[in-house]
């Protein structure tokens, strides 16, 4: 399992229902019902993320998430969670407000987009950034709204969400200590758990 991935296993509780947004092949779905005795669902797209889905014995719901959760009453879950997909969603705010109404809480993961060697690319070399943490052209990449820690932080404040608790990761050890002094400029993803 990927770090972010083990740091939402932390924040679920057991026997809890999770609906799990963009679960892709279905890994954190998979595990947390394998550890935790949770119960939920997962919602995909992509025809290959549901085989693996349905080889890994989860249950998936093929569903566009841009069209919304109306499909799921309020509060209908304990834990909602998006990993890494908030920001290829066309709606983001919409989709953060769906995940509120159907999840008494929800655990949002996103790349930082203002992240050091993302700026450093941009000032030197005036094109838009792809690393390892941002693999993809500008022409075809995935992420439709680029955002920081810090963007994500007052959206949360503007839509009157409290963000619970929040963690960084780094995967490089002098990036670890730089990302807790400044995350929003060092931290190459961030975990959020939010409530209303």
């Amino acid at each position: 399992m990927r770090i972010d991935q083990r740091i939402i296993e932390q924040w679920i509780q057991p026997n809890s229902r999770v609906l799990d947004l963009g679960c892709g092949d279905g890994t954190l779905l998979r595990h947390l019902a394998d550890h935790k005795n949770v119960r939920g669902y997962g919602l995909e797209i992509s025809p290959e993320g549901i085989e693996a889905c349905v080889a890994k014995g989860v249950n998936v719901i093929e569903q566009n998430l841009d069209q919304g959760l109306k499909n799921f009453e309020d509060n209908s879950f304990d834990t909602v969670i998006m990993s890494q997909t908030l920001q290829a969603m066309r709606y983001p705010k919409t989709t953060l407000a769906e995940m509120t109404r159907v999840g008494r809480e929800c655990v949002v993961t996103i790349p930082n987009f203002g992240h050091w060697r993302a700026r450093l690319q941009l000032l030197f070399r005036g094109r838009m950034p792809v690393s390892d943490l941002l693999p993809y052209e500008w022409y075809d990449t995935p992420n439709i709204h680029f955002c920081t820690f810090l963007d994500f932080e007052i959206l949360c404040r503007d839509m009157q969400l409290q963000v619970v608790e929040k963690a960084v990761v780094t995967e490089k050890s002098l990036g670890k200590r730089l990302s807790q002094l400044h995350p929003n400029i060092f931290g190459e993803t961030g975990i959020f758990r939010v409530r209303k």
